[in-house]
Protein backbone atom coordinates (compact mmCIF):
# COMPACT_ATOMS: atom_id res chain seq x y z
CA UNK A 1 0.00 0.00 0.00
CA UNK A 2 2.57 2.24 0.75
CA UNK A 3 4.78 1.92 -2.66
CA UNK A 4 1.46 2.60 -4.31
CA UNK A 5 1.10 6.06 -2.36
CA UNK A 6 4.74 7.06 -3.30
CA UNK A 7 3.81 6.15 -6.69
CA UNK A 8 0.75 8.32 -6.74
CA UNK A 9 2.98 10.92 -5.42
CA UNK A 10 5.64 10.70 -7.72
CA UNK A 11 3.04 10.91 -10.83
CA UNK A 12 1.26 13.77 -9.29
CA UNK A 13 4.73 15.19 -8.82
CA UNK A 14 5.52 15.11 -12.35
CA UNK A 15 2.25 16.13 -13.43
CA UNK A 16 2.54 19.38 -11.88
CA UNK A 17 6.12 19.67 -13.10
CA UNK A 18 5.09 19.36 -17.03
CA UNK A 19 2.00 21.64 -16.61
CA UNK A 20 4.36 23.97 -15.00
CA UNK A 21 7.21 23.63 -17.91
CA UNK A 22 4.64 24.31 -20.37
CA UNK A 23 3.10 27.16 -19.02
CA UNK A 24 6.04 28.65 -18.24
CA UNK A 25 8.14 27.93 -21.63
CA UNK A 26 6.44 30.19 -23.84
CA UNK A 27 7.72 32.78 -21.82
CA UNK A 28 11.04 31.88 -21.81
CA UNK A 29 10.97 31.67 -25.82
CA UNK A 30 9.11 35.21 -26.09
CA UNK A 31 9.85 37.50 -23.52
CA UNK A 32 7.52 40.57 -23.63
CA UNK A 33 9.26 43.36 -25.90
CA UNK A 34 10.68 41.03 -28.22
CA UNK A 35 9.12 40.56 -31.45
CA UNK A 36 7.22 37.20 -31.89
CA UNK A 37 8.32 34.85 -34.55
CA UNK A 38 6.26 34.88 -38.25
CA UNK A 39 5.47 31.64 -37.97
CA UNK A 40 4.37 31.50 -34.31
CA UNK A 41 1.81 34.28 -35.33
CA UNK A 42 1.47 32.31 -38.21
CA UNK A 43 0.56 29.05 -36.31
CA UNK A 44 -1.63 30.99 -33.78
CA UNK A 45 -3.82 32.37 -36.85
CA UNK A 46 -4.40 28.88 -38.09
CA UNK A 47 -4.12 26.15 -35.39
CA UNK A 48 -7.74 26.85 -33.98
CA UNK A 49 -9.58 26.06 -37.25
CA UNK A 50 -7.25 22.99 -37.42
CA UNK A 51 -8.40 21.94 -34.10
CA UNK A 52 -11.94 23.12 -34.51
CA UNK A 53 -11.86 20.70 -38.15
CA UNK A 54 -10.48 17.76 -36.53
CA UNK A 55 -12.87 18.24 -33.61
CA UNK A 56 -15.65 17.90 -36.35
CA UNK A 57 -14.31 15.19 -38.11
CA UNK A 58 -13.87 12.89 -34.78
CA UNK A 59 -17.65 13.64 -33.85
CA UNK A 60 -19.03 12.96 -37.21
CA UNK A 61 -16.98 10.01 -38.05
CA UNK A 62 -19.47 7.48 -36.75
CA UNK A 63 -22.27 8.97 -38.46
CA UNK A 64 -24.20 5.81 -40.78
CA UNK A 65 -26.11 7.02 -43.02
CA UNK A 66 -27.55 3.70 -44.22
CA UNK A 67 -28.96 2.44 -40.70
CA UNK A 68 -31.82 4.31 -39.25
CA UNK A 69 -31.69 7.85 -37.64
CA UNK A 70 -29.31 7.98 -41.09
CA UNK A 71 -27.30 11.07 -39.57
CA UNK A 72 -30.68 13.24 -39.05
CA UNK A 73 -29.52 14.24 -35.21
CA UNK A 74 -25.92 15.17 -36.39
CA UNK A 75 -26.96 16.96 -39.88
CA UNK A 76 -30.27 19.15 -37.90
CA UNK A 77 -27.81 20.15 -35.16
CA UNK A 78 -24.62 21.28 -37.38
CA UNK A 79 -27.70 23.40 -39.05
CA UNK A 80 -28.79 25.24 -35.97
CA UNK A 81 -25.30 25.62 -34.90
CA UNK A 82 -24.79 27.03 -38.28
CA UNK A 83 -27.44 29.42 -37.82
CA UNK A 84 -27.18 30.36 -34.18
CA UNK A 85 -23.42 31.55 -35.13
CA UNK A 86 -24.76 32.76 -38.71
CA UNK A 87 -27.00 35.15 -36.43
CA UNK A 88 -25.54 35.60 -33.38
CA UNK A 89 -21.96 35.28 -33.78
CA UNK A 90 -21.08 33.64 -30.24
CA UNK A 91 -19.55 30.65 -30.14
CA UNK A 92 -20.52 29.15 -27.24
CA UNK A 93 -23.52 30.04 -27.31
CA UNK A 94 -24.01 28.26 -30.47
CA UNK A 95 -21.70 25.01 -29.37
CA UNK A 96 -24.08 24.97 -26.54
CA UNK A 97 -27.23 24.96 -27.97
CA UNK A 98 -26.45 22.87 -30.61
CA UNK A 99 -24.84 20.11 -28.11
CA UNK A 100 -28.58 20.67 -26.18
CA UNK A 101 -30.58 20.33 -29.20
CA UNK A 102 -28.87 17.55 -30.27
CA UNK A 103 -29.01 15.61 -26.68
CA UNK A 104 -33.03 16.58 -26.88
CA UNK A 105 -32.95 15.15 -30.27
CA UNK A 106 -31.28 11.42 -29.76
CA UNK A 107 -33.53 11.35 -26.29
CA UNK A 108 -36.48 12.16 -27.64
CA UNK A 109 -37.41 11.58 -31.24
CA UNK A 110 -34.53 9.41 -32.46
CA UNK A 111 -33.94 6.90 -29.13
Amino acid sequence: MKQNYINYVLITLAMIVATLFTRFLPFLFFPSGKKTPKYVTYLSNTLPYAAIGLLVVYCLRGISFIARPYGLPELLSIGVIALLHVWKGNSLLSIGAGTVFYMVLIQTLFC
